[in-house]
């Protein structure tokens, strides 16, 4: 009897493709069904700022530090009011199960958002009678599966450096009904929505970005394949794999070399310690390196998120929860300090 091998693939087909994200915007493609007993958004976005630590009580109860103040490592992400300029209504088509709009409302927005949506909305109407349109919308709730807010982020409102909004749809949740989900969502029709009106402390969210872009890289980086042994006829490379297979026809799992990195990753279950106004609070001395001040409201991720500084994170509420987790029972966490302290030299 031979020996065993044990030689797992490499790399997690779980990943394929292997390419560049379509969009630096996030695309959430489910989303989960909550039921709180009152309306609201299902999701929010804000910007990485950077890390910081803080030290936080463990309210875990069968954890042996219950009680104690444990170093936690925490993402900042800079969290600007979103603005709603519209609402979208979806129904199912029954001969294709897919989601097709049946109307939509926009709100007539001021001179100086209109500045900086219509960059990514070149064809927003510059006159909208919006009263009509959710009258419209109303007599065709019967058929409506889903209602979704068409809302903008703010970032010359925060640290970030740029002027252009991202324009995204969130779906509104919390109600089964779909006349609760209308009529919340056309309430916030030209208003802004904070993320304390979406979140809370102690709950968990998933969290969606894309990651750091990295190029093309070759298959000992990008898969984990072990390198070859340096030989007397070391002609054709170690970094590389020993056979492709026949040329003609190589299977995709085969480890290449290719893009690595700018991919849209989702992390689960990463929990919030904080939400606040007051940004002045986990700014370190001298700013956050490469972003610089939190200028608005700042939301505190447990551990680190994907992607690098400025890049826009999405948060939505949990897809697969652990077992026996009610959002109705959320906990917030005591978070008792936060290291403040400057970066690249700056006391």
């Amino acid at each position: 009897m031979g020996l065993k091998i044990h030689r797992p693939r490499r790399g997690s087909m779980a990943y394929y493709p292997r390419k560049r994200a379509s969009d630096i915007v996030p695309r959430i493609r489910n989303w989960p069904i909550v039921n709180l007993g009152k309306p609201t958004l299902l999701g929010f976005v804000g910007y990485k700022a950077g890390m910081v630590h803080v030290t936080v009580v463990d309210d875990r109860k069968t954890s042996p530090f219950f009680g104690k103040e444990l170093i936690k490592a925490v993402t900042v992400v800079e969290t600007p009011p979103l603005y709603v300029v519209g609402l979208r209504a979806y129904a199912v088509n029954p001969l294709k199960s897919e989601l097709v709009s049946v109307g939509e409302a926009w709100v007539s927005v001021t001179d100086e958002v209109k500045k900086y949506i219509t960059r990514r909305i070149p064809t927003l109407p510059e006159k909208f009678n919006t009263d009509k349109a959710l009258t419209d919308l109303q007599g065709l709730l019967d058929s409506v599966s889903y209602i979704k807010v068409i809302a903008m982020t703010q970032p010359y409102k925060a640290g970030v450096g740029k002027k252009t909004p991202e324009v995204l749809e969130i779906p509104v949740g919390g109600v089964p009904t779909i006349d609760e989900q209308f009529k919340y969502a056309s309430g916030l029709l030209g208003k802004e929505v904070k993320p304390t009106d979406v979140f809370k402390p102690g709950q968990l969210v998933d969290v969606i970005g894309v990651t750091k872009g990295k190029g093309t890289q070759g298959v000992i980086k990008r898969f984990g394949v072990k390198e070859l042994p340096r030989w007397h006829k070391h002609r054709k490379g170690s970094r590389r794999t020993g056979t492709v297979g026949p040329k003609p026809a190589v299977m995709y799992t085969q480890p290449r070399m290719g893009q690595m990195g700018f991919h849209r990753r989702t992390e689960y279950n990463k929990r919030i310690l904080k939400i606040s106004d007051n940004g002045a609070e986990v700014t370190p001395k001298g700013g956050f390196k490469h972003y610089g001040i939190i200028r608005s409201g700042y939301v505190l991720i447990e551990g680190s998120t994907p992607g690098v500084v400025k890049r826009l994170i999405a948060f939505r509420y949990p897809i697969r929860p652990p077992f026996n987790y009610d959002l109705r029972q959320i906990q917030a966490p005591s978070v008792t300090w936060v290291s403040t302290m400057g970066v690249s030299g700056v006391s």
